[in-house]
């Protein structure tokens, strides 16, 4: 029995004499010190407990920040590396142009010497003295087009003329045909002017193998900045002459026919087109860098990625109908989508009135734009509508296979700038129309599947009426056993 339960049994006995109460309340206040030393003891180890622990955190804070601020420090220093490097590169290709362009004004300098002695040994011939009478001519480094000449003969097999330029003689020859107007040229004193069907197949060509221009220059027997410049000035003259005429959006007539192929393929009606986003890689800009860079491709393929996008409506057999090409990589699916001329149309005019684009979850749900239910738990019925307008959406997207996979210049970046990519991109839209029009088949090694990471639109619901629009669609599907 402890000293405080001795002293509460002596008081509650009575004990009330003189001795005996000093005992006690010796007894009493010495059981009450032990007790609060105890206390005291205890506080003061959870004390230092709590004062080792905090210090404990602190550090191992201090830490985490130290390696933090080492890694941001790294990944800072490699961008920075690697826009430095991207900005070398581009100052490089400056520097080529520039000494470029300062070679063709010395040539040209040249040549008007040359043709004003010329001039002068003609005018001395007709004053009586000797001479053949033969015209001076420009010299020019003599190249060897071997190659092309053997391409360019009747007799070349066919097959080895598709797998080179993915067309079909009969088709290069109806593109050389509508071309030849605005790109043939006339003979000069100097030199005699490229033939129409050498200047397309050098575009053709660099477009379908994506070559460097040094190794264009060595099968055509051209000059490096002449096939920049013919590559140019016949992708021009296909966006101004040939998209008017195979890229554009269908008739009545057309759209009937396509809801009717639509419909077969998935049950859902009043579907016109069926819209994707893909990206094109480039070199890093000098402005505006930021928003090229893609950071979707850059974390999947651990690789610094810039690109510009390509937004593209396709009909049941894979030819575009409409495109937007040039916005940056950063801006998603839906912000394209938005800046697109085919939005402004439907927007104001009521192009689309009573009928459906199919998008991916990319894209939001509109009175014209038909997308899948993306929420986590899905019905049945929701399940299988996304089966079947999934039918739809791969039309595209198998689409933009074959154009990327028959263009290998936009599977990887090229020489073009930026400004002038919009124009090259375009004119392999419309190539790709041209040959899916004529039944130009893609030889399946050359077929790729395209990987565009899809990102669900912040504001995925623009309409309540497309809302009802799709449940009815839906539930059509599932109970008419069409799903």
């Amino acid at each position: 029995m402890n000293n405080g339960e001795n002293c509460k049994r002596r008081r509650k006995e009575g004990f009330t004499a003189d001795e005996d109460d000093g005992e006690n309340d010796d007894s009493c206040s010495s059981g009450r010190e032990t007790k609060k030393k105890d206390l005291n003891g205890i506080l003061t180890s959870l004390i230092l407990l709590d004062e080792q622990e905090k210090r404990d955190r602190e550090e191992r804070n201090d830490a985490f920040k130290e390696e933090k601020s080492v890694m941001e420090s790294s990944h800072t220093k490699g961008t920075r590396t690697m826009l430095e490097f991207h900005s070398n590169l581009n100052d490089y290709y400056s520097k080529i142009d520039e000494a470029d362009r300062v070679k063709r004004k010395k040539s040209r300098v040249k040549a008007a010497t040359v043709v004003a002695t010329a001039s002068n040994h003609a005018a001395d011939d007709g004053n009586g003295k000797s001479g053949s009478g033969q015209q001076r001519r420009l010299w020019v480094k003599d190249r060897s087009n071997a190659w092309w000449d053997e391409c360019n003969r009747p007799d070349y097999p066919e097959e080895e003329f598709k797998k080179a330029f993915r067309m079909s003689k009969s088709t290069f020859d109806l593109i050389c045909d509508e071309l030849n107007a605005v790109i043939a040229k006339e003979d000069t004193t100097l030199r005699n002017a490229i033939p129409v069907k050498q200047r397309v197949a050098v575009c053709i060509w660099r477009l379908a193998t994506g070559e460097p221009l040094r190794l264009v220059s060595k099968r055509f027997g051209l000059g490096i900045s002449t096939c920049h410049k013919l590559v140019l000035e016949v992708c021009s003259a296909i966006r101004n002459v040939l998209m008017p005429k195979y890229l554009q959006w269908p008739d009545e007539d057309s759209l009937r026919k396509i809801k009717q192929q639509f419909e077969g393929i998935s049950g859902i009606p009043n579907a016109v087109g069926s819209m994707y986003t893909t990206h094109i890689p480039i070199i890093a800009p000098k402005i505006s860098v930021a928003a090229y860079f893609n950071k979707r491709h850059t974390e999947r393929n651990q690789k610094t990625s810039y690109s510009i996008t390509v937004q593209g409506v396709v009909d049941p057999t894979g030819v575009f109908t409409d495109v937007c090409i040039g916005w940056p990589g950063s801006m998603t699916d839906d912000q394209v989508l938005e800046k697109s001329a085919l939005f402004q149309r439907a927007k104001n005019g009521g192009l689309l009135n009573g009928v459906w684009v199919v998008g991916n979850s990319g894209y939001p749900l509109m009175d014209w734009v038909l997308v899948p239910y993306n929420q986590q738990h899905l019905t049945w019925t929701q399940h299988a509508f996304n089966e079947k307008i999934g039918e739809i959406q791969k039309v595209a997207k198998e689409a933009f296979g074959r154009l990327k996979g028959r263009w290998c210049c936009l599977q990887k970046r090229t020489e073009v700038k930026l400004q002038d990519l919009p124009v090259v991109l375009g004119a392999c839209c419309v190539l790709h129309n041209i040959c899916e029009m004529k039944k130009e088949g893609i030889d399946p090694e050359l077929n790729i599947e395209v990987i565009d990471d899809e990102m669900v639109a912040e504001d995925g619901l623009r309409s309540v009426s497309s809302l009802k629009a799709r449940d009815a669609i839906a539930h059509n599907l599932l109970h008419h056993g069409l799903a």
